[in-house]
């Protein structure tokens, strides 16, 4: 994925390699490497191993871990927001959070649209607000985005 500037420049590059989205593959969790300018890498966001409870590491460009993301047991949004909280590097203080927020019912039946909002520490170093920001692209893809196949057959009555 590309992040554009409002002069069509490149100013961050997200690349998430090929992995399994289910956590019964430990061996391929989810990976986001983020770059800025492109070629440089400025950090990483990984999914770490866990049953129930969705959680994430924000790491440096040295792969140093800065943050972590503890997301609810249950993601499904049933007329509230699902929130992932963002915290300290040792787990203890939450520093932030990565809201999925609720658009009503309309716009949640019937559209694929979302709507997120991220917050974080004022004097966390830019880089890494950065790659929070591609940590809530990842938590879209893996709980809140349907196949683009799927939507479609669902469309023309071919799965029920």
């Amino acid at each position: 994925m590309k992040i554009l500037d409002n002069t069509q420049r490149e100013i961050i590059h997200l690349n998430r390699p090929l992995r399994c989205t289910s956590c019964w593959f430990p061996c391929c969790l989810q990976k986001i490497e983020v770059s800025s300018p492109p070629g440089t890498v400025i950090g990483y966001v990984k999914q770490s191993w866990s049953i129930c409870f969705p959680k994430f590491t924000i790491e440096n460009e040295r792969e140093e871990t800065i943050l972590k993301i503890d997301g609810p047991l249950c993601t499904w949004n049933f007329c509230g927001d699902v929130e992932f909280d963002v915290m300290s590097a040792d787990g203890s203080t939450k520093v932030g959070k990565i809201s999925k927020q609720w658009t009503g019912l309309v716009k949640e039946a019937f559209t694929d649209a979302d709507n997120f909002g991220v917050s974080f520490p004022m004097d966390l170093d830019v880089r890494m607000k950065a790659v929070t920001l591609a940590a809530c692209f990842l938590i879209d893809f893996l709980f809140f985005e349907r196949s683009g196949n799927q939507k479609d057959q669902e469309k023309v009555g071919l799965l029920s």
